[in-house]
């Protein structure tokens, strides 16, 4: 679980390093119809392209339940996330979908092995009644 949370957390705060640190060396990715991405070096450099032109982004994950046997596991973990691209900062995109994961233990902990996101919405939000200024925007860690 905590795997699964610093996955989130560390694409959250543009932190690819950390990010790579979670995926298993041949991990197998795949998110939405994308073509699968092989290789947890790789997997971080596909998100790192990804998010490069986001002006914040916030994931919310619900690890709904995890099976371990042994030093490997699966989880199946909802996933609803909204981010602001710089091309268009008044619109938040939503995306919500369901992870399927497979983890392994390593000597470091426990890392990624595949992982694949079944898309099953997305949208974009605009703020048409300011509420957001009328409680004061974004804030200073924007």
């Amino acid at each position: 679980t905590d795997t699964l949370y610093r996955y989130a957390s560390t694409i959250d705060r543009f932190d690819v390093a950390g990010l790579r640190r979670l995926l298993a060396d041949d991990l197998v990715a795949q998110y939405g119809n994308a073509d699968p991405v092989t290789g947890g070096e790789a997997v971080a450099e596909w998100i790192g392209a990804a998010i490069a032109e986001v002006v914040w982004q916030h994931h919310f994950l619900s690890v709904y339940h995890v099976d371990v046997e042994g030093d490997r596991a699966t989880a199946l973990v909802y996933h609803t996330s909204h981010q602001v691209f710089e091309a268009d900062p008044d619109a938040a995109k939503l995306l919500v979908g369901r992870y399927d994961v497979e983890l392994r233990r390593e000597l470091d902990g426990w890392n990624i092995s595949r992982l694949r996101l079944d898309l099953l919405w997305g949208e974009a939000r605009v703020d048409v009644a300011g509420y957001l200024a009328s409680v004061g925007g974004r804030g200073p860690g924007s």
